[in-house]
């Protein structure tokens, strides 16, 4: 029984750390797709900015934010404050069984659960792009893994207020995708539209993305990794029940991406008389965070149509976000993460027989509502302290090389 006990730790904890090193490579994905759909002189600062980003994530995360979302609270809404990591389990501990016992390594969580807050953060990097000073960006990185991100995980994974009352997102399409969501709007709002993209009478001008491949293999590269994201949620797969459910899980989060790609195709070869390719990557992406809610109640079919919803909704969004309310996204991470989020928090009561429409409403307005203000306060005081734009003449040049004093491509256009 002891071997049993030990065995299903092991594969369990492998299992987990596997399927964070697949969360990890998303950083990859965020990384291509912005650099991909920005212009060929920002390039080096948007590769600067996501793999700082996850640095950033990893040690904030393991100073302080790990313990505040999973820590001992002061209540249901306010979190501790402690420090550090922890030790790991005890051979004694898990081979004692019972519903008390450890089933994977601490460790393997805390690694599990940092690829995920430098996810949130990924979003913001994209919505941002082109015209935010790097340190600032670092600073507010700082803050929202640290501080920001932990408190509303707290609501929720932690065991806070959201988990009481009922709220149900399985792997964070409202406390991963809509949070970051919420905190690139913020910056947005605080830093304004890059200059040129709208005209003395509002009209939208298109400023396209450098590179289309690199686009497309960012978008495959984070469907690759959302298979360790939404499966790795489950948290075993060392049992017959959580190996099925691990693998519809896979299937119902590979259904709703491609669904998205098929709704978001058909919605812009209707508005656009062409299919768009920039939208069917975004289509994609909508079907993922749509599934993320819940993955695993409902029927491969069912999923398949929450990804279509998905990918459908998110290229109108796009479009009302550009031309109605003026809000410069370059990769349309807003649109994506935050509005497609919150209609997947919503589908969950379409399958999910535990889930309330109340308590999904409170979870969003929780979490949308924290993360937005907070993230509002501090760009402010970045932006009083240090400022969080680049000059108009460093904006022109490419902030390549105002930020980082190098071109991703040296030679091109050079003899």
């Amino acid at each position: 029984m002891e071997q049993v006990m030990e065995l299903s730790y092991a594969l369990d904890t492998f299992y987990f750390l596997i399927s964070g090193a697949l969360v990890m490579w998303m950083a990859a994905g965020f990384a291509m797709l912005e650099a991909g759909l920005v212009r060929s002189k920002n390039t080096t600062e948007i590769l600067a900015k996501n793999i700082g980003l996850f640095s950033i994530a990893s040690l904030m995360y393991m100073l302080v934010g790990y313990n505040i979302m999973y820590g001992d609270g002061i209540n249901s809404l306010i979190p501790g404050l402690s420090f550090f990591l922890g030790a790991d389990n005890a051979t004694a501990d898990v081979i004692a069984g019972g519903d008390d016992a450890p089933y994977y390594s601490n460790l393997a969580d805390f690694f599990f659960q940092v690829v995920f807050v430098a996810t949130a953060m990924s979003i913001v990097s994209g919505a941002v792009a082109e015209r935010m000073k790097l340190m600032s960006f670092f600073a507010f990185a700082v803050v929202m893994t640290a501080v920001i991100y932990p408190v509303q995980g707290y609501w929720t994974w932690g065991g806070g207020f959201l988990s009481e009352i009922g709220f149900s997102d399985f792997a964070g399409s409202g406390i991963v995708h809509m949070a970051g969501a919420a905190a690139a709007l913020a910056a947005v709002l605080i830093l304004g539209a890059r200059k040129g993209k709208y005209g003395p009478n509002g009209e939208v001008r298109a400023i396209p993305g450098a590179n289309m491949p690199m686009a497309a293999l960012g978008t495959f590269i984070l469907w690759l990794g959302w298979f360790g994201f939404n499966g790795g949620s489950q948290l075993q797969v060392s049992t017959v029940e959580n190996a099925n459910a691990v693998a519809m899980v896979f299937v119902n989060t590979n259904l709703a991406a491609a669904a998205g790609v098929i709704g978001a195709l058909i919605a812009s070869r209707i508005m656009f008389g062409k299919v768009d390719l920039t939208m069917i990557l975004n289509g994609a992406l909508a079907g993922l965070v749509s599934i993320t809610a819940d993955p695993l109640s409902p029927t491969p079919l069912s999923a398949a149509a929450i990804g279509l919803v998905g990918g459908l909704l998110v290229v109108f969004v796009i479009i009302m976000m550009d031309k109605k309310f003026k809000i410069d996204d370059p990769v349309g991470a807003i649109s994506v993460h935050g509005v497609v989020g919150i209609w997947g928090l919503l589908a969950v009561v379409f399958n999910n027989s535990e889930a309330t429409l109340v308590a999904q409403l409170i979870g969003i307005a929780a979490i949308f509502g924290w993360v937005f203000v907070s993230s509002l306060i501090v760009w402010s005081i970045i932006k009083a302290v240090i400022g969080v734009r680049v000059t108009e003449e460093q904006e022109y040049q490419g902030l390549d090389q105002s930020e980082c004093g190098m071109e991703a491509y040296p030679e091109f256009g050079k003899k």
